[in-house]
C-alpha cells in the first residue's frame, strides 16, 4: 500500500531488531552514534548514555544481519 501511494522510495529495504536501545538525553547525538555505526565509523561514546553495553549489541545485530543480507544476495 506504501509503496502504491507514495512511490517504491518508500519501500522498507530491511530492519534490525535489537533487544534494547540505548537510553540518553539527546536523540540527535543518538542518531549520529547509530549513524556512524551503521557506515561502519568510528564513533566517540557519549557520556550521555546510560549502558554503553547497549551499542555493542547493536553492532553485533547489524554484522549478524549484514552477513545474511549477503549470503542471500549471491
Amino acid at each position: 500500500m506504501v509503496v502504491r501511494n507514495i512511490g517504491a522510495i518508500s519501500r522498507l529495504a530491511g530492519a534490525i531488531v535489537v533487544n534494547r536501545i540505548p537510553k540518553t538525553r539527546s536523540g540527535k547525538i543518538l542518531r549520529r552514534i547509530l549513524r556512524n555505526i551503521l557506515n561502519g565509523q568510528v564513533y566517540k561514546m557519549p557520556p550521555t548514555i546510560d549502558d554503553a553495553s547497549v551499542l555493542d549489541e547493536i553492532e553485533e545485530a547489524l554484522r549478524s544481519y549484514n552477513k545474511i543480507r549477503y549470503q542471500y544476495s549471491i
